[in-house]
């Protein structure tokens, strides 16, 4: 069963950084695809990043090309990493992970329709 938990969220202020952590862990099997969604106040989630089961293919949303990296590390459990750079206040959200034990990535990434495990979430404050 497939068990998710965010972690290293916080408040910084614009042109910082964070990075949060997101651990499966039930993870038993080989790597599947996972994503970072984020909800801001009022908005809809929105995807902001996913990487492959190897970690070789990455997606991104265009808000965060150049400034966020997803990682992951399949040696132990199933752990996938969003360094968040030059954070800007409209980066302000609730921060998700995702999966599916059945989702391989591709066009439809940031859809979350195709994820059905997801985290609690982790608050993302940046004051201006």
């Amino acid at each position: 069963q497939v068990q998710l938990a965010e972690s290293g969220g916080g408040s910084v202020q614009a042109g910082g950084s964070l990075r949060l952590t997101c651990a499966d862990s039930g993870y038993t099997y080989g790597s599947i695809y996972m994503g970072w969604f984020r909800q801001a106040s009022g908005k809809e989630r929105e995807g902001v990043a996913g990487i492959s089961r190897s970690g070789i293919s990455t997606d991104y949303a265009d808000s965060v090309k150049g400034r966020f990296t997803i990682s992951r590390d399949n040696t132990k459990t199933n752990t996938v990493y969003l360094e968040m750079m030059n954070l800007k206040p409209e980066d302000t959200a609730m921060y998700y992970c995702a999966t599916d034990r059945n989702f391989r990535g591709g066009a439809t990434w940031s859809d979350a329709n195709e994820y059905n495990a997801w985290g609690q979430g982790i608050q993302v404050t940046v004051s201006s």
